[in-house]
């Protein structure tokens, strides 16, 4: 059974850092994208990160370019999101996504067949 693990959210004060990570279980990923959604309160899942099969390649939301980064580890597997100069406004659930499809470039929501169960990242004031 493939399964995504997240860890690393929390609760931080505004301006902190936080580092997510995705390690995947019973599947290898390493020639598939991955990258990293989030769901806030009433509103829908959207991409915050992606990389590529190469982890070349990186697709960010506007609103964290510059704050956040994503990267893979050097067997290509696990998937890292690090999170800095934390808004009140990233405040939501985080969830780590893969596809089956092979060498991807791009990850948008239609292609994710793997999510996380998800981990809560809260920004106070």
């Amino acid at each position: 059974q493939v399964r995504l693990v997240e860890s690393g959210g929390g609760l931080v004060q505004a301006g902190g850092s936080l580092r997510l990570s995705c390690a995947p279980s019973g599947h290898t990923f390493e020639g598939n994208a991955m990258g990293w959604f989030r769901q806030a309160p009433g509103k829908a899942r959207q991409s915050v990160a992606t990389l590529d099969w190469s982890g070349t390649v990186t697709n960010y939301a506007d609103s964290v370019k510059g704050r956040f980064t994503i990267s893979r580890d050097n067997a290509g597997n696990t998937v890292y999101l690090q999170m800095n100069n934390l808004k009140p406004e990233d405040t939501a659930v985080y969830y780590c996504a893969a596809t089956a499809r092979y060498r991807t470039t791009t990850l948008p929501i239609s292609w994710v067949d793997y999510w996380g169960p998800g981990t809560q990242v809260t920004v106070s004031l």
